[in-house]
């Protein structure tokens, strides 16, 4: 099977089920950040040592192929494509109160940095932050399931849970704002 098509060389592409959009669609756009943010993912899972969080981040992976084909889908109700549910979030914030309990308490904003790895988990983040934006931009044309949002949403606070416990794993300075400039 060949990779190329070249049905998409005048800017367009399909969903599932054969609609073809303009490649700037809101559509394309809010699962092409998704794609993007499954890799930073990937990125992040590479980089860590700890076998309970690299499982969870292969979970996060599997869960945002999902949620792709459900923005890749014509109808939100396709018979073809796993659901998310809120059960896909409890795992995220069972590992957020855990990672929290180890944690000093947050006293100031956090500047991405401090380490690589650190960094990494930062950037996946902000992608995931625009996933949810342009999500929820297509949620006003178009019916994306709640928990899909909800999913996205908790995904970002995670990553920011999982960034400051790296720092402290890592040994690492955790960047404060100082707010003077």
């Amino acid at each position: 099977m060949k990779i190329y098509t070249k049905t998409g060389d005048k800017g367009e592409t399909s969903l599932f089920g054969g609609q073809r959009l303009p490649k700037s669609d809101i559509r394309i756009e809010a699962y092409g950040t998704v794609d993007e943010l499954n890799s930073y993912i990937g990125l992040v899972r590479d980089c860590i040592s700890d076998e309970n969080t690299r499982q969870l981040l292969k979970s996060v992976q599997d869960n945002l192929f999902t949620i792709g084909s459900h923005l890749a889908t014509e109808t939100s109700s396709s018979p073809y494509v796993p659901e998310i549910k809120n059960d896909h979030i409890l795992p995220l914030e069972q590992a957020m109160d855990e990672m929290d309990a180890q944690l000093p308490q947050l006293k100031n904003f956090i500047l991405p940095g401090g380490h690589t790895t650190v960094s990494f988990c930062h950037i996946a983040r902000t992608v995931c932050r625009r996933a949810e934006r342009r999500v929820v931009a297509l949620n006003t044309d178009a019916d994306v399931p709640q928990p899909i949002i909800q999913y996205l949403n908790r995904l970002s606070d995670y990553l920011f849970v999982l960034a400051r416990k790296l720092t402290k794993d890592l040994d690492a300075e955790e960047v404060t704002w100082d707010g003077k400039g």
